[in-house]
C-alpha cells in the first residue's frame, strides 16, 4: 500500500530498514549501523549529505557573496531554498560543511549586532533553528531507527561500577559487572588497589564492550553515575574510552537538562561541566533506564522509589534471595567477602537489563518515527522532544516555512476540569474510563494550532489514535510473553504518550513552535461540558459520584447491583456522548476511601489494597505510619471501626514499649548539601538529617546519598546505624516514643479524618494511656460518606 503524505509525516519516508544508530559529523560525514532483518548481520554504511540550518533572514550571510546561491541555480559552498508560506524560519540554507555555514552566520550576525557571538544558541529562537547533525540527517533523509526489528532483535549489553565510594575525585573502581548479549552475567575485577590496577580494570572494561559489541548499553542511573565516574577516573588515570563502535573519539559530552551530579562543593560543582551534559558515541546508544522509570512514575504514581532495587522488587524483577548490601558498604565487604558483591553486581546488571526490556519499549517505538537518536528520545520530554521534531519534518517535507516560538499574548491557559464529589468510605465503586478526552475533543471538534497551516498537528493525532488501536488489538491477538506482543504493545504505549501530549504541547504558550493557547482552552472548554454531561447522566441513573476528571470517574452503585447493572449504565452514559469521545467500563471495587482530589485508596473484591496519591504514598514515610495505614485502611474499608481502634491502640502500644524497631520510625532521606555546606548555615538552621550524620561521628558525607534518620530521645537526631557494621541485636530502640505517637495521630490517622464522624474520629484515636469513664462504644460506628455538591448543578 502506497504511504500517504499523513504517514510519511509520522514515520518518516525512507523504508531503509534495521538502523540501530546514527553518527553524523558537521562536515556532512554519515555512519549508519544496521541490523539485517532476518539474519541479525551488523552492516556499516558511509554515506553523506549537506548540513542545513533554517533561517529567519539571509542578512547573516550577505557578506558571502556569490559563493551564497539559490538552490534552483545548483550546488554551492552554501546554497539556500526560500520555503513557502508565513512561517518566521524561511530560509532552508545548506553548506558542504555545517562548521563552515555556522561560522559564516555568526561571523554576520557578530558585525550585524556589534558584538561577537560565540555559537548559533546565543541567537534568538525567533531567527534561527539548529540542529544535531544527526538529526539533520535523519529530518532531511526520512530515515528512522528500527524500521523492521523488535526490541529483543538489537544486542543489549547493560554494566555496573562497583566504587569505593561516591567522589571520583578520591575513590575508585574496583569492579564492573557486565551483562552481555548473550544474557551472561560476569563481572571483572582489579587486580590490586593501586593506580595501575585500575587502569588495567578500565582497558579490560573497554575491550569486553568492544568485543561483545552491543547497539545498545544500558544500566540504572548510567548518566547520572557510571559514565561520568567512569569518564573521569578514565581521565586520571590516562586510559584512553575507546567504547564506540569507531573507537576514537570514544566518550563525547553532549547537551542534557538532567546530567550526573559529581562536584563537590559549590565551586566544584559550578566547575563541573557534567552537571549539565550526557554522554554519547559513535555506533552505540547509551540508555539509562532512570528516565523510562521516571516516566512511568509520573504517570502511575506507584512506585515505592527510583532506585533501581525498590523498582526491582516492586515490578517482581527481584528474586527471594536477591543478595542486598548498603551501598557505603560493598567495597569493605568486597574485602571480607568478595564471592557476595559479585552475587550483587551481577544480580544488578540482570535486573537492569529485565528494567529495560519492561519500561523501555515505548522509547524505542518512539525512534521509529521521530528523526532523533534513540538515545535522546529516551530522555526526551515527549512534546518537544518528539512532537516537535515530527512537525519540523514534515513542514521541511513540505517546503514549508516554519513558525518560530512566540510567547503568548497573555491569556491564561484555563485549567483541566477536577470535581470532588464527595469524601469518606464508599461501597461497590467502579471506574468508568474516558480514553484520551483532550486528544479525542480535538479531534471531534478539529481543533489544531492557528498557525499549523498544515494541519500536522492534528493530522498526527488521528493517525497515531487510528494506528494505536490497531496496535493494541495486535499485541492482545499475540501470545503472552512473545516480541510480537512486545513490540506492539511497545507500538500502542508510544502511540499513547504522543496522542496524550498534543494537548500540552497545544497549551505550551512560548515553548513549543505551534502552541496556541486559544485553541487549548477551546479543548478545555469542550471537556468541562462533556465531563459535566457524562456526571449529570451518571447521577441520574442512581450513582454517587465521588471523583471525575478527564481521565475518568468514579462512583458507588446502589446496594444489590451486580457487574451487568454497572456495564449498562457506563454503556448508557456513553452512548451520549460525542462519537470520539470514549467512555468505557475500567474496573470495580469493594470499596474506596476518597480522602482529597486524586488521593485515595480503594479494595478490590479479593482484597488487594491500592493507594494512590502523596496521602498514602511517599518514600519518605516512615514505616511505622505507612504499616498503620493498611493495617486501618482494611478495617475502615470493611466497615469495621472498632478495627481501626484496635490497630491505633497496637500501634501506640508498641512505640511506648519500644516494641518496634528503630528501622521502623527511620525516614529515608537524599543528603543534598555536602558538609561544608551546611556546617555554613548550622547555627541559622539545624536539619535532622544532617544532625543525625554529625551526632553518629562523622564529619563529611557525600551529596545524593541516602540515610535513614529517625527523632531519638530527648530531642537528639539519630541516624538508623549499618546492620552490616552494627551487628545483630544492636538496635538502640533510643527513639522519641512520645514524638513518633503524635506523629501517629497528627500526621497518619488524619488521613482518615474524612471517614468517621468528629465523634466516632476522637474516640477511634483517643489516647489508649488516659482513660475516660464515658468513651464512647465503637461496636455500631460505622465510615461515613459526605457527599460535597450534586452533579447537577455543574454547568451545562
Amino acid at each position: 500500500m502506497t504511504p500517504t503524505l499523513e504517514d510519511e509525516w509520522l514515520w518518516g519516508w525512507d523504508p531503509t530498514p534495521g538502523i540501530v544508530s546514527v553518527w553524523a559529523e558537521p562536515d556532512g560525514r554519515v555512519t549508519v549501523w544496521r541490523r539485517l532483518p532476518g539474519t541479525g548481520a551488523l552492516v556499516r554504511e558511509e554515506v553523506r549529505f549537506r548540513p542545513w540550518l533554517l533561517l529567519s533572514s539571509l542578512e547573516d550571510l550577505s557578506h558571502l557573496g556569490p559563493r551564497l546561491r539559490p538552490e534552483a541555480e545548483g550546488l554551492a559552498p552554501v546554497s539556500y531554498q526560500e520555503l513557502e508560506g508565513p512561517g518566521a524560519l524561511r530560509y532552508l540554507v545548506h553548506a558542504e560543511d555545517g562548521r563552515m555555514l555556522a561560522s559564516a552566520v555568526l561571523q554576520g550576525a557578530s558585525r550585524r549586532l556589534g558584538r561577537p557571538v560565540g555559537h548559533v544558541r546565543e541567537l534568538p529562537e525567533d531567527t534561527v533553528l539548529s540542529l544535531p547533525p544527526e538529526e539533520q540527517y535523519l529530518t532531511a533523509s526520512g530515515r528512522t531507527y528500527f524500521r523492521g526489528l523488535g526490541f529483543d532483535a538489537l544486542h543489549h549489553l547493560q554494566f555496573d561500577l562497583e566504587t569505593t565510594g561516591l567522589d571520583p575525585q578520591q575513590d575508585r573502581i574496583f569492579l564492573v559487572a557486565v551483562r552481555t548479549p548473550e544474557g551472561q552475567a560476569e563481572t571483572l575485577e582489579a587486580q590490586g588497589p593501586g593506580d595501575a590496577a585500575e587502569a588495567e580494570l578500565l582497558q579490560r572494561l573497554a575491550a569486553r564492550i568492544r568485543a561483545c559489541d552491543p547497539d545498545i548499553i544500558e544500566n540504572h542511573n548510567l548518566h547520572g553515575f557510571d559514565l561520568p565516574f567512569l569518564a573521569h577516573r578514565a581521565r586520571r588515570l590516562g586510559v584512553p574510552l575507546a567504547l564506540g563502535r569507531d573507537g576514537a573519539p570514544g566518550l563525547r559530552q553532549r547537551p542534557s537538562s538532567r546530567g550526573a551530579a559529581l562536584g563537590r562543593g559549590p565551586a566544584a560543582r559550578a566547575q563541573d561541566p557534567m552537571r549539565r551534559t550526557r554522554y554519547t558515541m559513535p555506533g552505540r546508544e547509551l540508555i539509562d533506564t532512570m528516565d523510562a522509570v521516571l516516566r512511568h512514575d509520573f504517570s502511575a504514581r506507584d512506585l515505592p522509589g527510583h532506585g533501581l532495587k525498590a523498582v526491582a522488587r516492586h515490578f517482581g524483577l527481584a528474586g527471594p534471595e536477591r543478595e542486598l548490601i548498603p551501598g557505603p558498604r560493598v567495597h569493605a565487604v568486597f574485602l571480607q567477602e568478595p564471592e557476595r558483591v559479585r552475587r550483587y553486581a551481577r544480580e544488578d546488571v540482570s535486573e537492569a537489563a529485565g528494567l529495560a526490556r519492561l519500561l523501555g519499549g515505548a522509547a524505542f517505538a518512539l525512534a521509529q518515527m521521530a528523526p532523533r537518536r534513540y538515545e535522546r528520545l529516551a530522555d526526551a520530554g515527549p512534546a518537544t522532544g518528539v512532537i516537535d521534531p515530527l512537525l519540523v519534518r514534515a513542514y521541511l517535507r513540505a517546503g514549508a516555512a516554519l513558525p518560530a516560538h512566540e510567547p503568548g499574548d497573555g491569556t491564561p491557559h484555563s485549567g483541566a476540569a477536577l470535581h470532588l464529589f464527595a469524601t469518606g468510605v464508599a461501597q461497590r465503586v467502579v471506574k468508568a474510563d474516558v480514553a484520551s478526552m483532550y486528544p479525542s475533543l480535538m479531534r471531534q471538534y478539529r481543533i489544531r494550532p492557528q498557525r499549523d497551516r498544515l494541519g500536522v498537528l492534528l493530522a498526527l493525532v488521528d493517525r497515531l489514535v487510528e494506528q494505536r488501536l490497531a496496535a493494541k488489538a495486535q499485541g492482545q491477538a499475540a501470545a503472552p510473553g512473545s516480541p510480537a506482543r512486545h513490540t506492539h504493545e511497545a507500538l500502542s504505549a508510544a502511540m499513547k504518550i504522543l496522542v496524550n501530549s498534543a494537548y500540552g504541547y497545544l497549551g505550551a504558550a512560548g515553548l513549543t513552535r505551534f502552541s496556541d493557547v486559544h485553541a487549548a482552552n477551546d479543548v478545555t472548554r469542550h471537556g468541562r461540558e462533556v465531563l459535566g454531561l457524562l456526571c449529570r447522566e451518571l447521577a441520574r441513573r442512581g450513582v454517587t459520584l465521588l471523583e471525575a476528571d478527564t481521565d475518568g470517574v468514579y462512583f458507588a452503585v446502589p446496594e444489590g447491583w451486580r457487574e451487568a447493572d454497572e456495564r449498562r449504565v457506563v454503556a448508557e452514559v456513553a452512548a451520549l456522548l460525542p462519537p470520539l469521545v470514549k467512555l468505557s467500563f475500567d474496573g470495580r471495587y469493594a470499596a474506596m476511601l476518597s480522602h482529597e482530589p486524586k488521593n485515595y485508596a480503594l479494595q478490590t473484591y479479593d482484597g488487594s489494597l491500592l493507594l494512590r496519591g502523596v496521602a498514602f504514598r511517599s518514600s519518605r514515610a516512615e514505616p511505622f505510619g505507612e504499616d498503620f495505614l493498611r493495617r486501618a485502611l482494611r478495617c475502615l474499608l470493611a466497615g469495621d471501626v472498632a478495627g481501626v481502634r484496635t490497630v491505633f491502640v497496637e500501634t501506640v502500644t508498641a512505640l511506648r514499649r519500644r516494641e518496634l524497631p528503630t528501622q521502623a520510625v527511620t525516614a529515608r532521606v537524599r543528603l543534598t548539601k555536602d558538609s561544608p555546606q551546611y556546617l555554613a548555615t548550622r547555627e541559622r538552621r539545624r536539619e535532622l538529617p544532617y544532625e543525625a550524620v554529625l551526632a553518629s561521628g562523622r564529619t563529611e558525607w557525600t551529596p545524593g546519598e541516602h540515610v535513614r534518620v529517625y527523632r531519638a530521645s530527648g530531642g537528639r537526631a539519630g541516624l538508623l546505624p549499618d546492620a552490616e557494621t552494627a551487628g545483630a541485636g544492636s538496635d538502640p530502640r533510643d527513639y522519641d516514643a512520645d514524638y513518633y505517637v503524635r506523629q501517629l495521630r497528627e500526621t497518619f490517622a488524619a488521613r482518615l479524618v474524612r471517614a468517621l464522624t468528629p465523634e466516632d474520629f476522637a474516640a477511634v484515636f483517643a489516647d489508649p494511656g488516659q482513660l475516660s469513664l464515658f468513651a464512647p462504644r465503637l461496636d455500631q460506628a460505622r465510615p461515613i460518606l459526605t457527599v460535597l455538591f450534586d452533579p447537577a448543578t455543574l454547568p451545562s
